[in-house]
């Protein structure tokens, strides 16, 4: 039995211990190195473990093995019989002579592409915007918030946003020689009043305090003049060119699903009649035009997803425009198709505009559609 001995000082005195000799002493240190890099590693493992069952969150990094960028369509066309010009391109440099006669690359669709590590999509997923927008559309929401894009890149999905023909970084061509007829610019109010953002004619003022919003309207107005910088002109005698630029995009992306809006419903539905091989499944958002009625048979095989806001009723062109959507909806049923229409009021959802991709509650209805996506069977199977 050891003593311990207190000295005079009333301190305690541990007995002497012998020292180790420096072989013992050496296999004593490198057995705590050993333990301490198997705690470490038990550390990480636990740590792994942990972050691997959390919820993904929308601000954690986007993981890609991939992006880029391409055009794809288009045809060369040659003018002649036009005048030669003399233009200064640099203020205070030397003038150029400018021969506007030869041949001309026109009416091709830029495509930007994302895709995740991670891949869930059993098909890459093509996002086409409406009239008079460009790919911006499911991008950044005016507010500042994430839209679409991001979203189903985030569950997994190949994504392909584009700038159809005429828009945003596909390019113009001359008018009236090769895009027949004028551009169509928008005011300022104009989509604010024609896209249920505001309740009507005459709803839309300067001041975003007056404007006179849908009653519970989900678009964010403090975003509206951010949207409206998006808006770019357009042309209502391009559409056999963006339809011919389309079909070449799912012909170098392979089968896909496409997710298309507005005034892209015709193109939507007609290039699905034109390659239904490859089309995997259709999601129209609001379509304000649809396929070839002689051809709904085509379609059958793919199922279809149509979704419509709020407000329609107040509207004074959208019940028709709807019903023409409800009617090419029905044939394609009759015809044996699979089709799923959503109103989203009637659902639960309330006060989305025409613009339902960047209304407040974007991720709720992109909620939706992806749901729709694996009801379908259209991921991968873990």
């Amino acid at each position: 039995m050891q003593r311990i001995r207190v000295n005079a000082n009333n301190r305690t005195t541990m007995p002497s211990i012998p020292r180790a000799s420096p072989r013992v002493v050496a296999r004593r240190a490198e057995a705590n190195r050993t333990f301490s890099a198997v705690r470490l590693l038990d550390c990480f493992a636990a740590l792994a473990m942990t972050i691997a069952v959390l919820p993904a969150r929308a601000d954690e990094p986007i993981s890609l093995r991939g992006m880029g960028s391409f055009h794809v369509g288009g045809r060369l066309v040659e003018i002649s019989g036009k005048p030669v010009k003399e233009v200064t391109f640099t203020p205070g440099g030397v003038p150029a002579k400018v021969d506007p006669n030869g041949t001309y690359q026109v009416e091709q669709m830029y495509v930007q592409y994302f895709l995740p590590a991670n891949e869930k999509g059993a098909y890459p997923l093509l996002l086409w915007h409406g009239g008079g927008l460009t790919g911006v559309t499911y991008e950044t929401t005016p507010d500042g918030r994430e839209g679409w894009l991001n979203y189903f890149l985030r569950k997994g999905w190949s994504v392909y946003n584009s700038d159809a023909v005429e828009r945003g970084r596909a390019g113009w061509a001359q008018y009236p020689d090769i895009f027949k007829g004028e551009p169509v610019f928008l005011t300022t109010a104009n989509p604010f009043e024609r896209f249920r953002i505001g309740d009507g004619p005459g709803s839309y003022d300067p001041d975003p305090a007056k404007r006179r919003l849908m009653p519970g309207s989900q678009f964010p107005n403090e975003g509206y003049e951010n949207f409206v910088k998006q808006n770019v002109p357009r042309w209502t005698t391009t559409d056999d060119a963006a339809v011919a630029a389309y079909i070449a995009e799912i012909d170098r992306v392979g089968p896909c699903i496409i997710l298309f809006h507005s005034q892209a419903g015709t193109f939507g539905f007609k290039v699905a009649q034109a390659r239904p091989d490859k089309v995997k499944a259709l999601i129209a958002i609001e379509p304000a035009g649809v396929g070839d009625p002689a051809k709904v048979e085509v379609l059958k095989s793919i199922p279809t997803l149509i979704v419509y806001g709020d407000y329609i009723e107040r509207d004074s062109r959208w019940p028709k425009i709807r019903a023409t959507g409800l009617a090419f909806a029905d044939a394609m049923k009759a015809a044996g198709g699979s089709v799923d229409v959503v109103d989203l009021p009637k659902s639960g959802i309330h006060g989305n505009s025409h613009m339902m991709m960047m209304d407040k509650n974007n991720l709720e209805v992109a909620s939706l559609i992806q749901n729709w996506l694996e009801s379908k069977g259209l991921v991968k199977k873990p």
